[in-house]
């Protein structure tokens, strides 16, 4: 069953299958924090202990929801319009780093470069614009990674456009499924305008991406320089 030979990612049955599991644990997650504040509520204990428990975990605690209201459940959804808006490729040691990229606008959390659709010989960097659960592609991108981790994303799945939007998976070590789901964005100062000159989208390419949720730049931060971490 190989992931490239579907229209649409969304219509490769495990990558439907992992979605679906990632939206579980996001309400399993929004459960067990407010489960767990409703049993401390009901905990016989006494009260200094209480105080002890329950403020820290009541400020914690509403952190998290609001992080899994606000954060997870919304990312998750801009993964879904992505995945049925593109195709899975299949693809083999795709450059990428942690260090910042040259000119991108906006926040990263590090990058990795595709080549351009219109013209293979042009790489176009997408960067990680988003810190939420980056640390395993952060363990595994690090120059000083172990082998074996490095190993793990040596081959990745792609669904997007470099020009645009895209997302990012590692696949099972059964090669099956897709897992750890990352959300890739084209930040390169000047994107919107080389959009459709010098990298060629055409009009159903930039259509297709408005599907995905793509977005023109509008941030007015000046481009980071590069830097090694």
């Amino acid at each position: 069953m190989n992931p490239a030979d579907y229209p649409t990612a969304w219509q490769h049955p495990p990558t439907r299958r992992a979605w679906i599991l990632l939206m579980v644990k996001n309400v399993a997650g929004l459960i067990g924090w407010v489960g767990v504040w409703i049993a401390l509520i009901a905990l016989p204990v006494e009260q200094s202990l209480m105080l002890w428990i329950f403020i820290p975990y009541t400020i914690y605690g509403s952190w998290r929801l609001f992080v899994q209201v606000f954060g997870y459940f919304p990312n998750a959804m801009r993964k879904l319009r992505i995945l049925r808006a593109y195709p899975w490729q299949v693809l083999r040691e795709v450059p990428n780093g942690l260090n910042l990229y040259p000119n991108i606008v906006g926040d990263q959390y590090g990058w990795f470069e595709f080549p351009n659709p219109a013209d293979r010989q042009q790489l176009l960097p997408l960067v990680v614009s988003n810190h939420l659960r980056v640390g395993w592609w952060h363990r595994r991108m690090a120059p000083r990674a172990k082998p074996q981790l490095k190993s793990q994303i040596e081959t990745i799945w792609f669904a997007g456009d470099p020009r645009m939007i895209g997302l990012l998976a590692a696949p099972t070590p059964n090669g099956r499924m897709p897992r750890r789901f990352k959300i890739l964005r084209q930040r390169l100062a000047g994107a919107d305008h080389a959009l459709t000159t010098e990298w060629g989208a055409s009009a159903e390419d930039v259509e297709r991406g408005h599907r995905a949720g793509f977005t023109p730049n509008t941030d007015p931060r000046k481009p980071k320089v590069e830097k090694t971490l």
